[in-house]
């Protein structure tokens, strides 16, 4: 984990150095929130401006702001709390819209926020389900055939829930791509991806695959088992 929290340090800091700003995407998990949490001792949190730091999420479960489901609600506890975040520089999917509307609301605030420019996050952080999935890219949904960057609505007939998430292409657009994947309950699908045959369709982490950026995976040896 401490390499991973210095490698989010580097990528802020030559993103602030070379363009003032820095915009990242956060992920929802346990593994991310471990991350979150270590950002805010006091071995990092002096190492980066965080007050140039705009952030955004990869994606969103359909429930309320305050709901302990809430990637968003998560985030705001283990990290913008302590580092006092500024509201202003996070930006949160609205589920008090449509799940339609809070997708197209935050492709639109993205588009601006990117002032029309090509959009490309300085980097975008990712976890793995057990299932191989990512952000809230899930095996055999329609979504995974999308090759516009923007962000969708999308039902999981499984769990019957809706997520909003970024597509795979607007994803692969970022400058860098970090994977952080622990435990042994992970590893058959860390081999899924990295290493066998390809199949988005069951393995949809597999999409991801960066335009001209770069990607990693921080695995543990759990994780990594079957490598």
């Amino acid at each position: 984990m401490p390499s991973l929290a210095e490698n989010f340090v580097k990528i802020a800091n030559e993103a602030i150095q070379e363009n003032g700003i820095c915009n990242i995407v956060l992920a929802g998990g346990n593994s991310p929130q471990k991350l979150y949490e270590l950002l805010t001792t006091d071995a990092y949190k002096t190492q980066v401006d965080w007050r140039k730091i705009y952030f955004f999420f990869g994606d969103e479960r359909y429930v309320p702001a305050d709901d302990p489901q809430s990637n968003s609600f998560m985030v705001q506890k283990a990290l913008f709390n302590s580092l006092k975040i500024s509201q202003s520089h996070i930006f949160k999917i609205d589920t008090t819209l449509s799940p339609v509307e809070a997708a197209k609301k935050y492709d639109a605030t993205i588009v601006s926020h990117f002032k029309n420019k090509p959009v490309q996050f300085d980097l975008i952080l990712l976890g793995l389900g057990d299932n191989a999935h990512t952000a809230s890219l899930f095996p055999f949904t329609p979504i995974l055939s999308e090759s516009t960057a923007t962000v969708m609505a999308v039902f999981l007939k499984e769990q019957n829930s809706t997520r909003i998430t970024m597509t795979a292409p607007l994803i692969n657009q970022s400058k860098h791509i970090v994977f952080l994947v622990y435990g042994k309950e992970k590893a058959e699908a860390v081999y899924h991806v990295l290493k066998y045959v390809q199949d988005v369709a069951k393995y949809p982490a597999q999409l991801i695959n960066p335009v001209s950026g770069e990607l990693q995976w921080f695995l543990d040896e759990a994780a990594a088992s079957l490598l």
